[in-house]
């Protein structure tokens, strides 16, 4: 970027040359296209269109062309080959730090809303984080969907700055305050497991130079600055998380279907798992602190 994007009134002909070119990449480019992926860890023509869609739109569809080789070694090695090498490890992640993502009945994964049935509401990955674990990538890869439900949507966070700084660029700047945003500490049986986190929701990313976006729209446990500025820019916020948002995308993935991104904003709906294994969803999911290499 050759504009500082944390500063509406930096370089205002440059922020409208960058502008225009991420509204026409939507015009150009269908960015509900499932790339499909050959080989088990993906072969050169399809890691390039990965990156492209990911250069566009900051996220990919992808489907394997045999839906049974998705196990976490392709994940694992889907990523690599996309210069995604630092896992996130986190409370709820298996040993290899990749999470099996899927309805739980005992044990901690019981506690957090990703292991059951329940909608997630919008939010980037990590938003909970500290700065030096910052996620900006993340696989989610499909082995088995839902009976029902279970629908992905997507918006892309560079999408989302546009059109908040379009509606009033002092949203912007309430965003990038050091203290917009505070997730109070995770508390389990008395103990603290992780301190508060306070932060901006935008951010230009100091490992790449890229615009980062911290955020959640949960009304429970998260604390927004109190200035009317920043309630007014969380209002807006949630305006454009809905389904008649032209860039809001909406995907359900069948079994070897997955979603590549640069941590955008997402969330999933509710779902209803059946009798038979095989109608029991069942998602992995890997966060990383690195960018899918463009």
């Amino acid at each position: 970027m050759d504009f500082n994007p944390l500063d509406p009134d930096d370089n205002v002909s440059a922020y409208g040359r960058w502008r225009e070119q991420r509204l026409a990449a939507y015009e150009a480019h269908n960015p509900i296209h499932c790339t499909e992926i050959r080989s088990d860890c993906g072969d050169g023509a399809a890691l390039q269109q990965i990156r492209s869609a990911c250069g566009r739109f900051n996220f990919c569809l992808y489907r394997l062309a045999q839906p049974s080789r998705g196990d976490k070694g392709f994940v694992r090695q889907l990523g690599l080959r996309l210069g995604l090498r630092r896992l996130d490890g986190n409370l709820c992640s298996d040993e290899d730090n990749i999470s099996s993502i899927e309805v739980t009945h005992s044990g901690r994964r019981t506690g957090y809303i990703p292991y059951t049935p329940k909608p997630l509401t919008w939010h980037t990955d990590g938003y909970y984080n500290k700065a030096s674990q910052t996620i900006r990538a993340m696989v989610l890869h499909c082995v088995r969907p839902a009976a029902s439900g279970g629908e992905n949507l997507l918006l892309d966070h560079e999408i989302a700055y546009i059109q908040l700084r379009d509606e009033n660029p002092d949203y912007i700047r309430a965003f990038c305050q050091a203290d917009a945003l505070t997730i109070p500490p995770n508390m389990e049986k008395g103990e603290e497991i992780r301190p508060a986190q306070s932060g901006p929701v935008f951010s230009v990313d100091p490992v790449n130079g890229h615009l980062h976006m911290r955020f959640s729209a949960r009304t429970r446990n998260i604390e927004w600055k109190n200035d009317s500025l920043t309630a007014e820019a969380v209002a807006c916020m949630r305006q454009l998380l809905n389904e008649n948002n032209p860039y809001v995308i909406t995907y359900r993935m069948g079994a070897g279907e997955g979603i590549i991104a640069n941590n955008v904003l997402h969330n999933r709906r509710g779902f209803e798992d059946g009798q038979a294994e095989a109608e029991k969803r069942l998602l992995y999911r890997a966060r990383y602190y690195d960018r899918v290499a463009e």
